[in-house]
């Protein structure tokens, strides 16, 4: 890697199976090529009960960039967090 190529940015998502916000939250950023790794909190107790100490919310999905939680699937601060442009909204 080049000394002056960008450190990667470390992009955790906490989902369940069955929010629908989940899976456009995941579906955009396969869209704009950016990797992730998926937590499931239904399957997950330790990290659904760490997710409610660190954003103070029961809800999902949660996108983690470099440590800093997005609640909800908020495209714009998604982009912003990660440098990138605009891209088309998600259907």
């Amino acid at each position: 890697m080049s000394a002056l190529a960008p450190r990667p940015h470390r992009v955790l998502v906490f989902t369940t199976p069955t929010c629908p916000w989940c899976s456009r939250a995941k579906s955009y950023l396969r869209s704009r090529n950016v990797p992730f790794r998926e937590i499931d909190v239904s399957r997950d107790p330790a990290a659904a009960r760490e997710l409610v100490r660190r954003t103070g919310q029961m809800g999902v999905p949660v996108v983690e960039i470099d440590g800093r939680p997005i609640v909800g699937f908020d495209q714009h601060r998604i982009d912003t967090m990660l440098g990138l442009r605009a891209g088309s909204p998600v259907h």
